[in-house]
């Protein structure tokens, strides 16, 4: 079992309740499972987004380990975002849940559809913080923040 820390986001509807739904429906393959603290952060919007998507998102940060490997991960965890009623609404429009994997032990892919550490984990706070608070310890595996402990970036990123 390899150790996994996603990131979950929602910002329509009852938020908490869509998070707590997919921790839920995450603990078929997810095994001790921790949870973060919920975090309320501003929607980031493209240029010209409806006004009606400036909807703060409520984000949260899971780990635990998993038997998936990482592609059946994430053909899981959209899985479960589709059971519970994410809609496309087009990239950065609002969603009922968000579901990114953010690490999966210490891999390192690059792929067009799969990028483990995820791609923006270094530049966004709502996601860093949260996985430093379930997994303080995690290393990060590439690049000139190889090394890095969780909480380590957060202090010297200052974010």
């Amino acid at each position: 079992m390899e150790q996994v820390i996603l990131g979950l986001g929602s910002n329509v509807g009852d938020r908490a309740a869509h998070l707590a739904a997919a921790a839920g429906k995450l603990r078929a393959q997810v095994k001790e499972m921790r949870l973060s603290s919920l975090h309320e952060t501003p929607a980031l919007l493209p240029q010209a987004a409806p006004e009606a998507w400036n909807v703060p998102y409520l984000n949260q940060a899971l780990a635990g380990r998993t038997a998936l490997p990482p592609r059946a991960l994430l053909q899981f965890v959209k899985a479960v975002e589709a059971m519970l009623g994410r809609q496309e609404r087009g990239r950065w429009g609002p969603r009922e849940i968000d579901i990114d994997i953010l690490a999966y032990g210490g891999e390192v892919i690059a792929e067009p559809d799969l990028r483990i550490p995820h791609a923006d984990l270094l530049t966004r706070a709502f996601a860093l913080k949260p996985l430093a608070e379930v997994a303080p310890h995690w290393i990060y595996p590439e690049g000139v923040y190889a090394g890095k402990t969780a909480a380590q970036l957060v202090t010297e990123l200052k974010l």
